[in-house]
């Protein structure tokens, strides 16, 4: 089924109504008086305090007998109820209190009637409707009804009154009189219209009727052609199905077959309402107040029926193959097809007219009284016949609960207990005795899907036998070790407060929903003797109605959620949907790669919601953070493919189908600043553009399908290349590479960024029809870059100013977010208003952020008291959202506060003014400070357009560093920008969009980092040097070092800081692995040593060592582990600094003899981001060696060797990559993958296999190696093996670790 755009729809329905003039034929003047002409008879009620306080007394000001109408008792089964003579249509209703009284009615419900049975209650906006009714006993209050009822009998039912007196009301009916013609059938009858010709076709059709019946399926329309075309409207379990079908080869053809289903709980015995409007393939489907607009499958346009059309049935002189469907039994009104009155047609006989079996021309009903268990109190007693030697039960019953009780009873003289129970959806039959239970089976599946079924409970003797749905062949049975005694009392859905649990055996929850045609001991029980006292006892039913609803019609899931429901309120699964929340409304994902980025994301794949909780899907695409933000969105073909020529193909057709769908492509570029997408072409003669005045030999084309004829790096309708536009052009006398028509490979490659044109969907290549042409060609991802959305931001500089929108029209759901950040105790963030209606957003303290809003029921709100101010000038998030089942409200981080809605009442968010920004329409309480990212229901509000033309408001808002500023870690620095920030990275050993990317290294033995410290007069001449280069602190008095390593060599050389003044701070590792830190302040004092006897560091794994010097004090942390404090004693002062070296030192002339001996066995093993106060030496070497003091000798490269593994559990972030295809193509002959023959595939393979093969061999060889000269120079026994398996390196070389008898040492 192919959705319509509602615009075209609309239209499309408003030309319906004008073609149709029945269906705008309406009374306009329908506020007659009904009641004051009507007799005493007509009056009817539950109950009259005297004869003077009779129903017939309840005429609006009326002082007849003691002022109007009082029950005996006043509480909630009162009824008073006015019989209108015929069915009349109601259009409002007035209440009075009784004549000189304390006496009146607060509030109440209609209930309406065509025979006085079957009840049915008024129900406005999908609830149960409560009026409003007086004050006093002499006001009249009325009310005119939302939509008009058909009805001749109506009930006022009082819910509250004056507390000071009791009920009494006088009432008033407004209509008119109804006209209808009414047809009756039995399921086996049915109305035929015949055509005046053979055939008909049409394109557009109207039908309309109502209906009312007791059975849940039923053909109510059917009509089919000769060439496949069909229509026909059924019951199908309660629900409308319409089938329909324009031209097919076969019937039901999934093809051309439409099904649609609208409606349910239609076996109600109530009058609905069914409008079907077609125009060619486009239909609105209307059922009561619920449409939906649908489009029919296939490529006709015309419904073709053939010979006549059948109301109630299909026509037994249907063709052959006709499917079978049961018919309609029940009553039909005001049949309409095209304007023909079809029941008026049918009564007056006429030719055109045929009937099948009995139709009559009136409604007669079946006699059906339900009740309606509708709170946990309801229960039902009923007595039974205990001389009886046999029990025999039998009900019916409908509900959406999966538990409840049922039935119970206890057997005469107290042999037993019998329970039914609803669980899970099936019946459960139990017998007990004094506690014991002696038989459990239960039967039925899915018996709480709102449908009625029928309970059959018979026991004889010592047998108990139940039947589900008159299912005989699956009756379930079970043995009782006594006979079989009906009890004297039956209790239906619950038990009474209080009673014993012999009498009346509960284990579950009360029963909710309806029962009806109840028997014991084969006699029907009349429940209006129930509900007049005469028989049995009750509590909290409601009798001659059933109260049922079916709360996932219309369904409020959004978003494809999953509506199921219970007797009380619908549930929404929104697993999969992508969106959350009580009717999956809210988007689950960010909407841009900049708000993840802002969240502190790394590059990677994720779901971004574009439009929030709008009707876009949620997109998976790759999101590459560095100092911008690209958004990379890619598409099934990002190789450089060739292609060769053939003299048969003039033109060769490319199309690139992409991740995201239009709409999403369309709302990506719309959001960004910048976006483009590379376009190359590698030719041999094979020309590309041809001259601007001539005809291209290739286009390409983007979302628009517009044909372009300008390439990456030109400007559009340049009908050029990049190097046209740059004259540099290999013929200067042409503007593309490839224009020359070369035998030689050139190429055009370049940008494409006018964000009109793109992305590219498609290319037509020309000029590959001439012999040894040949051509390849490359179109990259598509990219884009900034949001528009989430830096969106205005400055409120008084309380009077504001910004103004369009109305938000949010009637069902409404979700709204944003950021602010102010200084101010309280302020408005937004509000919008209606008649009575309003949505209000605001800060009500420093610390309480408050959400409220009307929809009619009363002011509703939602607030939200943080543990610190909100007026700190940093960003805060807010987000609210009302729906029809709750509201919640978050601030920040915090857990959202959430209130359920009333299960009852309006639904309907009605504003219509405009919405305030900032302030209120009364210009107070206005709200000072930013507000940024501003979204209703997903769509962002421009403020900073808005406020470029609005006084005491500033486009724009500055100081994100103040509450992003956490984002850059490790000595990053953040830098405001005016969208937004930046983290520089300059003075940290990291890199990255938040400085958090490690830079590592894998040293070998002879690897050697030199950072050289710089004279101050040779930093004042070079400022624009790195600033990893220009620290030059000569005398320290304090230092902060860290790094990471892995290594397996012990001992090794880590970290080693020299001095001009021989002074000397060296970070090794002893023999047993322990970190061991030398530091020598003063050149004639001896060296001190400190060690750390934690663990053995040696072990392969990834460890980070922070260590701070300050004056004497030392301290030093390992990994995550508590900080160790050593103090210094020789000196406090690292006097004229020279070096730092990582790795091997060379120039060890004048090293301390015992880390001369550890130097000289250099080290192996990785490094990772190393610091020293603001300096990162190995950071300096692998990205700035040519602008920083430091020399490198030996094997360096970066490596992710310092990186966490996945299993690490203190691993801080995984690093996603997408795969870059793009790379340097040499001018020669483009490697391409277009055309790949299976040879060439397993030649690859076999290539594969082979390096692989001898990679194995070379790792073994070396391992085999270093293992033969371990056993030759180790003096230790056995050897350590690593912890980990994902990165080890080894060193077997030892030397003594002997300390100089002048050494202190430090141990831990």
């Amino acid at each position: 089924m192919d959705t319509v755009p509602k615009r075209k729809l609309g239209f499309f329905t408003f030309f319906l109504y004008l073609w149709n003039p029945f269906l705008v034929a309406a009374n306009n003047n329908c506020d007659d008086q009904l009641v004051s002409t009507l007799p005493l008879t007509s009056f009817n009620s539950s109950s009259q305090l005297s004869s003077s306080h009779s129903p017939g007394y309840a005429k609006l000001n009326r002082r007849d007998g003691a002022g109007g109408w009082s029950p005996l008792e006043s509480n909630k089964y009162q009824w008073l109820e006015i019989d209108l003579g015929e069915r009349t249509e109601i259009s409002a209703v007035a209440t009075q209190g009784r004549y000189g009284s304390s006496d009146w009615v607060t509030s109440y419900f209609l209930m309406v009637s065509d025979t006085g049975k079957n009840w049915k209650q008024y129900r406005q906006e999908e609830s149960i409707w409560a009026f409003s009714g007086n004050t006093n006993a002499d006001s009249v209050v009325q009310y005119k009804l939302q939509q008009p009822v058909i009805a001749r009998f109506l009930r006022f039912v009082p819910l509250d009154w004056n507390a000071n007196g009791r009920i009494g009301m006088r009432v008033e009916i407004y209509g008119c009189p109804y006209n209808s013609d009414v047809a009756s059938f039995d399921g086996s009858s049915s109305l035929l219209f015949r055509f005046t010709q053979k055939s008909i076709r049409t394109v557009k059709d109207v039908i309309s009727m109502k209906f009312k019946t007791i059975q849940n399926v039923g053909v109510i329309l059917h009509g089919e052609g000769q060439h496949g075309d069909y229509i026909m409207l059924e019951l199908q379990e309660g629900k409308l199905a319409l089938h329909i079908n324009l031209g097919g080869t076969r019937a039901f053809s999934p093809d051309t077959h439409t099904l649609v289903t609208l409606g349910s709980l239609l076996d109600d015995q109530h009058w609905h309402s069914v409008l079907i409007e077609r125009i060619n393939k486009f239909v609105n489907f209307t059922v009561d107040k619920n449409t939906i607009q649908f489009q029919i499958k296939g490529n006709h346009d015309h419904l073709h029926i053939d010979y006549e059309l059948s109301f109630g049935g299909v026509s037994s002189q249907g063709k052959p193959g006709t499917l079978l469907r049961k018919g309609f039994q029940g009553c039909m009104e005001n049949i309409l097809y095209n304007g023909v009155n079809i029941i008026d047609l049918a009564k007056r006989q006429k030719p055109q007219m045929q009937t099948e079996g009995n139709v009559t021309y009136s409604c007669s009903e079946p006699a059906n009284v339900p009740v309606t268990f509708g709170s946990p109190r309801s229960y039902l007693l009923l007595p039974g016949s205990p001389v009886q030697e046999s029990i025999s039960v039998s009900f019916q019953f409908r509900t959406w609960n999966m538990a409840g009780l049922l039935l119970t009873t206890e057997l005469y003289q107290s042999l037993g207990n019998i329970q039914l129970c609803l669980v899970e959806g099936k019946v459960r039959l139990t017998l007990s005795k004094s506690g014991r239970i002696i038989s459990d089976v239960s039967s039925g599946v899915a018996l709480s899907d709102g449908q009625w079924h029928s309970i059959e409970l018979s026991g004889r003797r010592n047998r108990l036998i139940l039947i589900i749905d008159k299912d005989v062949s699956n009756a379930l049975y079970a043995q009782s070790p006594f006979h079989m005694h009906s009890g004297s009392h039956y209790y239906f859905g619950g038990c009474p407060e209080g009673i014993n649990s012999h009498e009346c055996q509960n284990d579950f929850a009360g029963f909710k929903g309806c029962m009806r045609l109840i028997i014991i001991d084969n006699h029907p029980i009349d429940l209006i003797q129930v509900q007049q006292r005469i028989i049995g006892n009750f509590s909290d039913l409601q009798i001659d109605l059933c109260g049922i609803i079916d709360r996932c019609t219309p369904n409020y899931c959004e978003h494809g959620g999953t509506c199921s429901q219970s007797w009380n309120s619908f549930y929404c699964n929104c697993t999969n949907t992508g969106y959350t929340g009580a009717t999956c409304h809210s988007a689950l994902y960010e909407q841009s790669c900049e708000a993840y980025k802002h969240k502190g994301n790394t590059s990677g794949l994720y779901y971004i919601d574009l439009d929030g909780s709008g009707q876009q899907r949620p997109l998976l695409i790759y999101c590459n953070m560095t100092e911008k933000t690209w958004t990379v969105v890619q598409h099934n073909n990002t190789e450089l493919t060739k292609l060769k020529g053939s003299s048969g193909i003039n033109r060769h057709h490319v199309y690139f189908n992409y991740t995201a769908d239009a709409d999403q492509l369309q709302a990506i570029i719309t959001q960004a600043e910048y976006c483009e997408q590379e376009l190359s072409y590698h030719c041999k003669m094979s020309r590309l553009l041809n001259k601007p005045d001539g005809t291209p030999f290739t286009w390409w084309y983007g979302r628009t399908n517009e044909l372009q004829a300008y390439w990456g790096g030109a400007e559009p309708g340049s009908q050029m290349c990049a190097c046209g536009l740059n004259r540099d052009c290999i013929d200067t006398n042409r503007y593309c590479n490839c224009d020359s028509d070369r035998k030689e490979w050139t190429n055009d490659t370049g940008y494409l960024s006018y964000k009109d044109d793109l992305p590219v969907t498609g290319i037509i290549i020309g000029d590959l029809n001439r012999p040894n042409s040949e051509a390849a060609y490359r179109v990259g991802n598509f990219q884009c870059y900034g949001d528009k959305n989430f830096w969106n931001s205005a400055f409120f500089s008084t309380e009077t100013s504001y910004l103004h929108f369009p109305t938000f029209h949010a009637e069902l759901s409404a979700d709204i977010s944003f950021f602010f950040k102010t200084t101010a105790s309280s302020g408005v963030f937004l509000e919008n208003l209606g008649i009575k209606d309003f949505i209000r957003i605001e800060l009500t303290s420093p610390s309480e952020v408050s959400f409220s809003y009307d929809v009619g029921n009363g002011p509703f709100d939602v607030s939200i008291r943080t543990p610190t101010a909100l007026n700190d000038n940093q960003w805060h998030y807010v987000k609210a959202e009302r729906n029809v089942k709750e509201s919640s409200l978050q601030v920040d981080q915090l857990p959202p506060r959430t209130q359920e809605a009333p299960s009852d009442g309006h639904i309907h968010l009605q504003l219509n003014s405009q919405l305030f920004v900032g302030g209120t329409a009364s210009r107070q309480r206005g709200f000072l400070g930013c507000i940024r990212s501003l979204q209703l229901n997903g769509a962002t509000l421009d403020l900073e357009e808005r406020a470029k033309i609005t006084p005491g408001v500033n486009p724009g808002c500055r100081g994100h560093c103040s509450s992003y500023g956490s984002l850059c870690q490790n000595n990053g620095k953040c830098i405001e920008k005016y969208n937004g920030f930046s983290c520089d990275c300059s003075s940290s050993a990291y890199t990255g969009p938040f400085c958090k990317k490690e830079i590592s290294a894998y040293f070998k033995a002879t690897t050697s980092v030199m950072y050289m410290f710089k004279e101050p007069y040779e930093m004042n001449k070079n400022s624009t040097t790195q600033s990893s280069a220009i620290y030059s602190d000569i005398t320290l008095r304090k230092e902060n070092i860290a790094f990471s390593f892995r290594t397996t060599q012990t001992p090794c050389l880590l970290l080693y800081v020299t001095s001009s003044h021989k002074e000397f701070f060296a970070v090794t590792l002893n023999k047993n692995g322990h970190l061991q830190i030398k530091i020598k302040l003063h050149n004639s004092k001896d060296a001190e040593v400190f060690k750390i006897n934690f663990r053995n560091l040696a072990n392969g794994q990834l460890h980070k060592i922070k260590i701070h010097r300050e004056a004497g004090d030392l301290s030093v942390q390992i990994d995550h582990y508590p900080r160790e404090q050593f103090s210094l004693v020789a000196d406090t002062e690292f006097n004229a600094i020279k070096s730092i070296f990582l790795g091997k030192v060379f120039d060890s002339d004048d090293m301390d003899q015992e880390i001369s001996r550890v130097n000289a066995l250099g080290f192996t093993g990785c490094l990772s981001a190393v610091q020293f106060n603001h300096i990162a030496p190995l950071k300096a070497a692998l990205l700035y060696s040519m602008l920083s003091p430091v020399i490198v000798k030996g094997h360096l490269a970066q490596s992710t060797c310092g990186a966490y593994s996945s299993t690490d559990p203190s691993s801080i972030e995984t690093l996603h990559s997408l795969s870059d295809h793009s790379g340097p193509i040499d001018e020669g002959e483009p490697i391409a993958n277009a055309i790949r023959s299976d040879s060439a595939l397993i030649g690859g393979i076999i290539a594969v296999v082979i390096f692989v093969i001898l990679c194995v061999i070379a790792i073994m060889a070396r391992f085999l190696y270093q293992r033969k000269e371990t056993y030759q120079n180790r003096d230790t026994k056995g050897q350590q093996h690593d912890e980990t398996a994902d990165l080890t390196f080894r060193n077997d070389v030892h030397s003594q670790n002997a300390l100089s008898e002048s050494q202190r040492e430090y141990f831990i």
